[in-house]
């Protein structure tokens, strides 16, 4: 079994600039050998990578097969995409029936650098409301990280609030006044979701399946995001039809590739996300940063 961990030992004190910075370790990523798998790998990949390129992958495993230049695959008809994809499976070996996606490059949303001075603000406030700070800096990392952007469903601010969420706990949203915009009051706001809803229903859901949690297990944080992210009811859909007997890793790695009501393709990637994003901050903290001091030894 791998080693647990609390809050207190996975912190973190990083000096960057002259500036320091709590922030939380991700050795249980290692630990637990998250980081050799093909997704999460993947994920880095597009993270770094300029959205002119584009990698060819198989959608349910994200093996990557190749890059081309976006400009280039667009270049192409159909007829002539299709052939690409034939051909690059037959050389690869993989399946005619399996499905290829055409990725691109992303390093224009996820600005890492951008968001590293707002994670150590974003864990202090989760961990005054009593709520595990690995959520904030999850959610910092992938959700709108280092901007202010306003997502096609109306998500917005660092936390990406709905404004039915952001209204319940205690925010203003209206078009004058959106305070979502707050960081304070978006992570205050966000962390009540996390505690209130999200780690109460995903214990539900996994109780009618005779699961038992270790609230600071990765598997089971990661399964809270998906909550977080996709909402309960769809989480139950796909836990429901991957019937699983134990927790762990395995459970995550099937709703990788299991769909079911609105648990698609989106939230399918929601964890590998937060995996890809967790690993790159770590090797900025190991390459970038002055200073690392681990509060547990301190």
């Amino acid at each position: 079994m791998a080693q647990q961990f609390s809050w207190s030992d996975e912190k973190i004190i990083v000096t960057a600039n002259g500036t320091k910075n709590t922030l939380l370790h991700v050795e249980n990523i290692f630990a637990d050998r998250w980081d050799e798998l093909a997704q999460t790998i993947f994920w880095q990949k597009i993270m770094l990578l300029s959205p002119d390129t584009c990698i060819i992958n198989v959608a349910s495993t994200r093996q990557i097969l190749g890059y081309m230049s976006v400009k280039k695959w667009a270049s192409q008809s159909e007829i002539e995409k299709a052939a690409y994809k034939t051909a690059i499976k037959s050389a690869n070996n993989i399946p005619f029936e399996e499905q290829l996606y055409i990725t691109t490059g992303k390093n224009d949303f996820y600005k890492f650098r951008d968001v590293f001075n707002s994670l150590s603000r974003g864990l202090a406030t989760f961990e005054k409301n009593g709520v595990d700070p690995w959520y904030a800096q999850s959610i910092l990392l992938i959700e709108s990280p280092g901007q202010l952007k306003k997502s096609v469903a109306g998500a917005y601010g660092a936390f990406q609030l709905m404004p039915s969420v952001a209204r319940k706990y205690g925010l203003t949203v209206s078009e004058t006044n959106d305070e979502r915009a707050d960081f304070e009051k978006s992570a205050g706001a966000a962390s009540k979701l996390i505690s209130s809803v999200c780690i109460p229903e995903a214990k539900k859901i996994l109780a009618r399946h005779k699961i038992d949690v270790n609230e600071t297990e990765l598997w089971f944080r990661l399964f809270v995001m998906h909550v977080y992210h996709a909402g309960a009811a769809n989480v139950s859909a796909v836990v429901d039809k991957i019937a699983p007997r134990v927790g762990a890793q395995d459970l995550i790695t099937k709703m990788w590739v299991t769909s079911a009501a609105s648990f698609g393709n989106n939230s399918q990637n929601y964890s590998q996300l937060i995996l890809a994003a967790q690993i790159i901050l770590n090797n900025m903290i190991y390459t970038e940063c002055d200073d690392l001091i681990s509060c547990s030894s301190k």
